[in-house]
């Protein structure tokens, strides 16, 4: 980093910038704060020195003003999943004197970006991401750079992972999440299992089905490619996918969804071919939210106790954003709900 003396001045953000931390850290280290680890100092007082920064007034006192504003990027709040995990952000936010700033991006990494850029010049505590480009499978590029250029400035936590960059990991325990429905669905003496809706180049689809594969390996039990059935997140996902499962000369006893949103798909389509759930075909999904009630039958479904996972989420991003060490990768610990839309396999199937 160049400064002459008719470009403009070192600002406490410069330093921050350059010394990979932030400027709240800067701030500690200007006011002998011992809440700084001994080589983030050095290396902020290094720089201080090389450049001859005098901070100002306002930089001096930037810890005890400290945004009290968490920045939330959702990839789309109408889903219910992401509106669950942001109401139950915004409460723990509140809980501890801070506002919340939503965003959604509609699935556009663009969008994200944007939000990015807009949440760092509104000086915002921190930033957690729920879903979108941090659900990629493989990390995409664009996405790795333009995060490394904020981080320095602004912590991001995020529900998935971002390959090549330090942000902050707390996950839904995906692996835990599958051997709970599968076990349970096993211990009901279910063999024929299939999987329906999602994206598999999305982390955590991506990851269900291969723990679902493993799990089927485990057990001596055979692969079928026609059990499984991908798509996406949404009603029309869960109906089309069940259409194609019933059209199978021997069909499964049981089914797991992807989400709440394709189980009322599958449902529908079920009861369409004049079958019973779960009398003729178990229906167990993941999520757990509002719409599991809703259904009828009501939905057995994966649930990740929100509110746990919302003060997980907002603790990790002030405890980052005042530069106290936190775990870089958190699980969440899910649990399963049993409802009325799975039962014991049938001895062979009634179509009314």
């Amino acid at each position: 980093m160049q400064k002459s003396s008719e470009s403009k001045a070192i600002t406490i953000y410069d330093i921050a910038k350059e010394a990979g931390v932030s400027p709240a850290t800067v701030s500690r280290v200007l006011t002998n704060n011992a809440n700084v680890s001994k080589a983030k100092k050095e290396k902020v007082q290094g720089l201080i020195a090389k450049y001859n920064f005098k901070p100002n007034a306002l930089a001096k006192g930037l810890s005890d003003t400290q945004s009290k504003v968490i920045g939330i990027i959702a990839a789309d709040v109408r889903n219910s999943y992401y509106a669950e995990v942001f109401v139950a952000c915004e409460n723990a936010a509140r809980e501890q004197g801070y506002t919340v700033l939503l965003s959604n991006a509609f699935g556009s990494m663009e969008r994200e970006i944007q939000h990015l850029d807009m949440m760092r010049q509104q000086r915002v505590a921190a930033i957690i991401q729920l879903g979108g480009s941090v659900d990629a499978v493989a990390s995409y590029p664009e996405y790795v750079g333009k995060v490394a250029q904020i981080m320095p400035s602004v912590p991001l936590i995020v529900t998935g992972k971002l390959d090549g960059t330090e942000c902050y990991e707390v996950q839904i325990d995906f692996d835990k999440a599958t051997d709970f429905l599968m076990d349970y669905l096993f211990g009901l003496g279910h063999e024929r299992i299939a999987l329906v809706g999602g994206r598999y180049n999305v982390l955590g689809t991506y990851r269900k089905r291969q723990r679902y594969e493993e799990l089927l390996e485990k057990h001596g039990i055979s692969y079928r490619e026609e059990y499984v059935v991908a798509g996406s997140y949404d009603y029309e996902s869960g109906y089309f996918g069940m259409n194609q499962i019933l059209a199978l000369a021997d069909m499964p006893t049981a089914v797991i969804t992807i989400n709440d949103y394709v189980a009322s798909g599958i449902i529908r389509s079920a009861m369409e071919h004049g079958y019973r759930i779960p009398q003729d075909i178990s229906v167990a999904s993941y999520d757990n939210t509002q719409i599991a009630e809703l259904l009828t039958p009501r939905l057995t479904s994966i649930d990740y106790d929100y509110g746990n996972f919302g003060r997980m989420l907002v603790n990790t991003a002030i405890a980052a954003s005042k530069g106290i060490k936190v775990p870089t990768h958190q699980k969440m610990w899910p649990r399963l709900v049993v409802r009325e839309s799975s039962g014991p396999r049938p001895t062979a199937f009634t179509v009314s």
